[in-house]
């Protein structure tokens, strides 16, 4: 069995729900992070030194963050399908992998950090307005690359498609005025089609 510690509402234990369904495994999971604490205790710590969630313990493995975890459940269950075999397959899934860690995610946090969890008599609009800019040319990019194959790896859906699908969920989900992306709405809904995503892109932000 697979050990979750984490909280639904994180983007980052979402990837983890949507892997192991896609891999139909059996999960159990633990509220942790947030209004749940846990995280700063010692026990978590020992296992987990950032604090933060998702943890795993797999057979009595234990890892953390969250692309390497979807990355290390396809390598584990899924090799040659979700977890690219072909190097350079791979590495372009990875490469998009790291992008939604380093880029996308960063540019849209402030937007949903101040459209989602701050009241609107607080919000810092001039660090919207950064976010929203910051974030625009990133889903054309993303849009662009979209248009030339259905997935973000190719041909196939892979583990890529798990951790930028949470984010688009994420952003799709902001009450924002949103450009015309057909291709991504396109792959989006495809996605969203796939049983093992219930729970995870039918659900709203919190």
């Amino acid at each position: 069995m697979l050990r979750l510690w984490g909280r639904t509402s994180s983007i980052n234990v979402r990837k983890v729900i949507w892997t192991a369904q896609e891999l139909k495994l059996t999960l159990q999971r633990t509220d942790a992070g947030g209004q749940f604490g846990l995280v700063r205790e010692t026990d978590y710590l020992s296992h987990n030194p950032n604090g933060l969630v998702p943890l795993i313990e797999d057979e009595g493995f234990r890892l953390w963050e969250s692309n390497v975890i979807v990355r290390y459940l396809c390598a584990r269950h899924s090799p040659g399908s979700l977890y690219p075999q072909e190097t350079q397959a791979r590495f372009i899934a990875e490469q998009w992998m790291d992008w939604q860690q380093t880029s996308f995610n960063p540019a849209g946090r402030d937007a949903f950090l101040q459209l989602m969890r701050t009241p609107s008599a607080e919000r810092d609009e001039a660090r919207l307005a950064r976010s929203i800019s910051a974030t625009q040319p990133l889903l054309a990019m993303l849009e662009a690359h979209l248009s030339r194959q259905p997935y973000m790896a190719g041909e196939q859906f892979t583990m890529a498609d798990i951790p930028i699908g949470c984010e688009i969920h994420r952003w799709l989900g902001l009450p924002l005025q949103h450009p015309e992306m057909p291709n991504i709405l396109r792959w989006f809904q495809s996605l969203c089609e796939r049983s093992s995503a219930r729970g995870v892109l039918d659900q709203p932000l919190a």
